[in-house]
């Protein structure tokens, strides 16, 4: 679905990726796991069209998209889930659903896959009048999930959808990004939390310094000694 080869990328002067090749298959749960600054982040941008890209080629669906405007990426199904969810903490839960929904065909299916939302995140049908600033961290991060949704995304990337939330949250999102993994969606995971992501993972890369050190299925990785190191404490 997505291939990445040799990608170049970064702010003004200072490059951030080196010559990063990696590719994600339909279908499957793809993890990313490395240090803080390692270049998770500028990665996702970079396949979102936030960042442009200096050298090296993104293709999507065998299409090369690494020219494209960032709306026009979206439109062709890759939404990405931000660090920090980025809601529009004064506007209802219900507004922030709708304004994931703008693309044409996203437009005119919006009522049905608000009631998507709703049945899989049953607290938001209760709480679709609060202001979305007003919520708990759980059910922002719930808000963030389902606003990609409703964009009906064929790749769905989500940088650290843990961060900040309670272990018993933590744990229900990541059964919540399996339900919709095995919906049809193929998912690409930016995660802090180094042993689930490995664990939710069919395959995972690990990146340091802005180039990719090490790819494998994610069981493979997580009894890998050097990852168990420097990644798992163990």
């Amino acid at each position: 679905m997505l291939k990445i080869k040799n990608v170049k990328a970064g702010y003004g002067e200072v490059q951030v990726l080196n010559d990063v090749s990696m590719e994600i298959r339909e279908g499957e749960i793809v993890s990313l796991i490395g240090a803080n600054a390692a270049g998770k982040s500028t990665l996702l941008n970079t396949i979102s069209g936030l960042i442009h890209l200096t050298g090296g080629s993104i293709l999507f669906q065998d299409k090369p998209i690494h020219e494209l405007d960032a709306k026009l990426r979206v439109e062709l199904g890759i939404i990405q889930i931000p660090e920090g969810r980025k809601l529009f903490p004064q506007m209802s839960v219900e507004d922030n659903l709708l304004m994931g929904g703008f693309t044409a065909s996203a437009r005119a299916n919006a009522k049905t896959n608000l009631q998507k939302m709703y049945d899989l995140f049953p607290r938001l049908r209760e709480r679709k009048r609060q202001l979305a600033g007003s919520l708990s961290g759980g059910e922002q991060q719930m808000v963030a999930i389902s606003r990609g949704l409703m964009a009906e995304p064929k790749l769905l990337m989500l940088d650290e959808p843990s961060l900040g939330l309670a272990p018993v949250i933590v744990y229900d999102m990541l059964e919540t990004i399996k339900t919709i993994n095995h919906s049809g969606v193929t998912v690409f995971l930016v995660e802090q939390n180094v042993n689930h992501a490995l664990k939710l993972a069919e395959r995972a890369y690990v990146i340091e310094n802005g180039s990719i050190v090490m790819d494998g299925k994610g069981s493979e990785l997580i009894n890998n000694e050097y990852v168990k190191k420097a990644y798992l404490g163990m």
